[in-house]
């Protein structure tokens, strides 16, 4: 891989402009729920020449991706670059759920303890919403974790599949008691052995006894909006 600075700070420049465009959606959610309309939209346009800028950045990453004519590709050709995507993305996601998010949790988790505590008697408001925040932190970076592990699993499985491979079976567990289930919008996975105690949901509770106004921890869904996880069918 291309260690020089140039090579640095595209990578720099393609987070930059990544987060700026994510960052700008968000703003527009909350400008269209207070019934700003123009202004979620001016925020909208902006994330979308952002997107234009984070891929000139990426291009210039990885000229191995452009694809300029498809008709003039072979097949082989075309493999071997959907191969690459693949590879670029379990190699994030791998990152993500085996380093990234693991050493995200622990250093909340110690945040918790450490530094919210140490002020709480001089600034008690204040660092009750540091505990607060660097529990809700732990906690979401734990359910990323398996998320990012979810991601990296269906790339590995898309990347054998261009070479051939049979897809890996897979089956939901026949006990509704038992069974998990992914969130369609952004796949945290309700585990019943778990359940979700910050939100009131005692650990083996089943899906089923959820309450209906019950939502995703990490992306604010609907329950509704929940399906049946079907988990790799182990060798």
């Amino acid at each position: 891989m291309d260690q020089s600075n140039t090579a640095k700070n595209l990578e720099a420049a393609f987070g930059g402009e990544s987060m700026a465009n994510r960052k700008y959606l968000f703003f527009a959610e909350v400008t269209r729920k207070l019934g700003m309309s123009e202004l979620s939209k001016l925020f909208k346009e902006t994330a979308n020449q952002e997107t234009e800028h984070a891929f000139a950045h990426f291009r210039l990453l990885h000229p191995e991706l452009i694809v300029d004519d498809p008709a003039t590709l072979s097949e082989e050709e075309k493999k071997a670059i959907a191969a690459r995507c693949l590879e670029l993305a379990i190699e994030g996601e791998t990152y993500e759920y085996t380093i990234m998010y693991p050493g995200f949790a622990a250093e909340a988790k110690a945040d918790k303890d450490s530094d919210a505590v140490a002020e709480f008697n001089t600034q008690t408001e204040e660092s009750k919403e540091h505990a607060t925040m660097f529990h809700t932190a732990a906690k979401n970076f734990g359910l990323l974790t398996h998320i990012e592990q979810h991601h990296a699993q269906q790339y590995t499985e898309a990347l054998g599949a261009l070479d051939g491979k049979t897809a890996v079976p897979r089956s939901a567990s026949e006990d509704p008691a038992m069974q998990k289930w992914i969130c369609r919008q952004c796949s945290m996975i309700y585990d019943p052995v778990v359940g979700d105690p910050d939100s009131g949901i005692a650990a083996g509770t089943p899906f089923a006894e959820i309450p209906d106004d019950w939502y995703c921890p990490i992306c604010g869904a609907k329950k509704s909006l929940f399906i049946v996880y079907q988990e790799a069918i182990a060798a």
